[in-house]
């Protein structure tokens, strides 16, 4: 199918960009949710990439899932000229901030017991009531 190299560009990017796309399978709906252009052109331009091994399909639900394959993305840097040190938000690690992380075993032991060592005893009714035998 021809796809004007403008809309083919959009497609690309967003792409790139996000390192997954999501379409409805919906041929004749105006306009794709994410990108400005056809949702069919959108559905053709991926197919041509997962025929060529840039990109995988998942269908689901009446929809299909895009993601970008490590040789998609050599692919679209160099369609689309971009430098090494851009990669899709799927293929960034997450980082982790020192404050924020999840506290080590140790630490949470030592807070489980300092909790234990801190509370104060149950009140029980009739404590004060001591009992006598004759």
């Amino acid at each position: 199918m021809l796809i004007p190299t403008e809309d083919r560009r959009k497609i690309h990017t967003h792409l790139f960009k996000a390192g997954v796309v999501v379409a409805k399978k919906d041929f004749n709906q105006a306009k794709h949710e994410e990108i400005d252009t056809k949702n069919l052109f959108v559905i053709k331009a991926l197919q041509s990439l997962t025929s060529k091994g840039y990109a995988k399909t998942r269908f689901s639900w009446q929809y299909y899932y895009y993601t970008l394959t490590d040789e998609g993305v050599v692919y679209l840097r160099n369609w689309l000229n971009i430098p090494e040190e851009v990669v899709p938000d799927t293929h960034k690690k997450p980082s982790r901030s020192a404050a924020g992380g999840r506290p080590t075993r140790e630490d949470r032991r030592s807070r489980q017991n300092e909790d234990y060592k801190r509370r104060e005893p149950k009140e029980v009714p009739g404590a004060e009531v001591t009992p006598q035998f004759n």
